[in-house]
């Protein structure tokens, strides 16, 4: 791919259904991903179960809402070779203990924290220990904050992160991304940047591009009208696959190139740059003065700004009306 790498965000849209997990996958590898990313939450590890207030114990919905949503620990192993087959790299976000220890054993080529975890040390310490690469979502936090998980990840002896620029609302409006705090956190730590991209469109992730960005991450999923958390704002196929070509085209356009003419652009240039044409028949041994010269297009041997080279000189052979004018002509 490009310089640019682009995580497919598939977290549970799977429903819990490794088959859905699969068409995920191929979804991000035709749209050209460079990797997929799940979610491994283990409802335990990220929820209470029930509320204690007023008293009483009431029940959390989602705790149950999570347990549907489940994959079992040999689906991940089972989607983690289905990516291989697919020349797409996987991982997936860690919330505990356990989902590490299982990432870890897939063989990820990158763990993702969450922006809910940024102040999570303990987690941030069981992740860096595996000595992988960290994909670290800053959102809901202060620079401060960054500063501390980030020293929390060097202190456990790893320096390999990722800092991405994240903005937890869903879905994000284009103005509100705050895309100008990615060159505070260039400059505060001197790590890669990327961006979780919670807007509906490829603008953000162009701009972020434009700002030297190296990582996007992007929900997307087979149906926005599906059941489940992250459907509704995520991009379906279509608009996933031109999201991720804006973002090559963007890339692309980004480069900085050792010829900046390309040939395309010398084409036009010979045709819209001007020369020095003769305005008459003008005879042998006459003196060119400035009227006898039409500064006009096309380009000719001799620019505009090149004029004081033939003003006031004797030249050595007739030049025909319209003739471009060379410094050959001249004695």
């Amino acid at each position: 791919m490009g310089q640019i790498h682009i995580i497919a965000e598939a977290g549970n849209n799977h429903g819990g259904d490794v088959n859905v997990g699969k068409q995920l996958v191929d979804i991000a590898a035709e749209s050209g991903a460079d990797s997929v990313k799940f979610q491994i939450i283990y409802p335990e590890g990220l929820y209470l179960p029930d509320f204690y207030q007023d008293g009483r114990y009431v029940h959390n919905d989602v705790f149950d809402q999570r347990i549907k949503l489940m994959l079992r620990d040999e689906d991940y192993a089972e989607l983690a070779k289905y990516c291989a087959g697919k020349g797409i790299g996987f991982s997936a976000s860690v919330f505990d203990k356990r989902s590490t220890d299982l990432l870890d054993k897939l063989n990820a080529d990158y763990f993702k924290i969450a922006s809910c975890d940024l102040n999570n040390s303990y987690l941030l310490k069981l992740v860096a220990e595996r000595g992988k690469k960290i994909i670290l979502s800053t959102g809901m936090s202060q620079l401060g904050e960054i500063e501390r998980a980030v020293n929390d990840i060097y202190k456990a002896g790893n320096h390999d992160i990722v800092l991405m620029h994240c903005v937890s609302v869903y879905p994000c409006l284009t103005e509100n991304m705050n895309l100008g705090f990615l060159g505070v956190l260039r400059k505060a730590f001197g790590l890669p940047i990327g961006l979780s991209d919670h807007t509906e469109n490829s603008l953000a992730a162009a701009i972020a591009v434009s700002k030297g960005v190296t990582w996007l991450e992007k929900h997307f999923t087979y149906n926005r009208q599906a059941e489940g958390f992250d459907h509704a704002y995520a991009m379906e196929p279509a608009d996933f696959k031109v999201y991720i070509q804006d973002v090559r085209m963007a890339d692309k356009a980004c480069e900085r190139r050792t010829d900046k003419l390309t040939d395309a652009e010398t084409t036009v240039k010979s045709r819209a740059r001007r020369g020095l044409f003769a305005a008459r028949d003008i005879g042998c041994g006459e003196k060119i003065e400035f009227s006898d010269v039409l500064i006009v297009r096309p380009e000719g041997p001799l620019e505009p700004n090149q004029i004081d080279l033939i003003l006031n000189r004797d030249i050595k052979r007739n030049i025909k009306k319209f003739e471009p004018f060379s410094l050959d002509m001249f004695m």
